[in-house]
């Protein structure tokens, strides 16, 4: 059976996608920890990121570089935070999180609660600074 990632990479179920290439996907977290809060997974299916090729590995990084730049200028911040947990879905991924500091990153904080309209306009800024 697919992940729920994998079903929001084929399109059957609707994400706020930021980008995509052919081996990778980024769309905003529903549950965010801040405005940006970027979820970035391989389009192939693997429960743990550590299982990836090294190549694919290094190049998923390098992908998440790229939005974690642009999410950044759409968001200012200190820094844009990397977390790799992956307990809940069984599909790997990289959480990407605008911070200013590092209790920004705990996942124990309450989440966002965004509107469709605000979900569009963060993935629209993060685009745009792609």
């Amino acid at each position: 059976m697919a992940s729920i990632f994998s079903r929001i990479i084929a399109g059957e179920i609707p994400c706020y996608k930021v980008a995509e290439d052919d081996r990778f996907f980024a769309f905003l977290d529903i549950n965010p920890l801040a405005k940006g809060h970027t979820l970035v997974v391989p389009k192939q299916e693997v429960d743990y990121i550590f299982d990836l090729s090294d190549d694919d590995l290094a190049a998923m990084h390098v992908f998440a570089k790229h939005v974690a730049l642009a999410i950044g200028k759409a968001f200012p911040c200190r820094k844009v935070g990397e977390a790799v947990l992956g307990l809940e879905v069984p599909h790997a991924h990289i959480h990407l999180v605008p911070m200013q500091s590092e209790r920004d990153m705990l996942f124990s904080n309450p989440k966002l609660q965004l509107t469709d309209e605000e979900f569009r306009a963060v993935a629209a800024a993060i685009r745009e600074a792609l």
